[in-house]
């Protein structure tokens, strides 16, 4: 893994970590959605996510869903307030937000970041077997911004949620 010593010459990069850092966790990130069904379908049918957290808020009219790649859903706290610090000490969870009434909207309801003006990207998920994970989004019907055999990166593709945001897929390993 590199270390912070081997970008010392990029500007902006500290030297070395602050100490009252340590412990600081990149929890999740959270995206906008139309359709809470077509997205939690896409969440965790297509890509293994689990739903490990819902929280309505009537009357400011949206919902929360918080997802997590869980291998040992045993391990998910049941009781709410362990559940809720459970969830705040996990890397990489999905936040997908509904604002209740976008579902009744016709055509793309957020801008996804991929057309002007430009803003997010994508989000990122590893796999084990790239050529594989993108054979059952094909046969699975998911819609692909970039696949395989597409440009010059060969060992990517993007694929795209139902609300049109990108989901790159990689694995840890270069293609042979």
């Amino acid at each position: 893994m590199a270390n912070t010593t081997e970008f010392s010459d990029v500007p902006g990069v500290a030297a070395t970590r602050d100490a009252e850092t340590h412990g600081f966790v990149f929890n999740h990130t959270m995206l906008r959605i139309k359709d809470p069904k077509a997205s939690l379908d896409f969440y965790t049918r297509v890509l293994g996510f689990t739903l490990v957290r819902k929280n309505d808020f009537a009357d400011a009219k949206f919902s929360l869903y918080f997802l997590a790649m869980v291998d040992d859903a045993g391990a998910i706290p049941s009781e709410p307030r362990a559940r809720k610090a459970w969830i705040a000490s996990q890397p990489g969870v999905l936040e997908l937000t509904h604002n209740h009434g976008t579902e009744a909207e016709e055509g793309a309801v957020y801008h996804d970041g991929n057309s002007d003006p430009r803003g997010f990207g994508h989000i990122c998920i590893t796999v084990p077997d790239v050529v594989a994970a993108c054979a059952r989004f094909e046969a699975l019907g998911v819609p692909f911004q970039k696949r395989l055999s597409d440009g010059r990166m060969r060992e990517i593709a993007f694929i795209k949620d139902p609300d049109g945001y990108w989901v790159e897929i990689i694995q840890p390993t270069p293609l042979d």
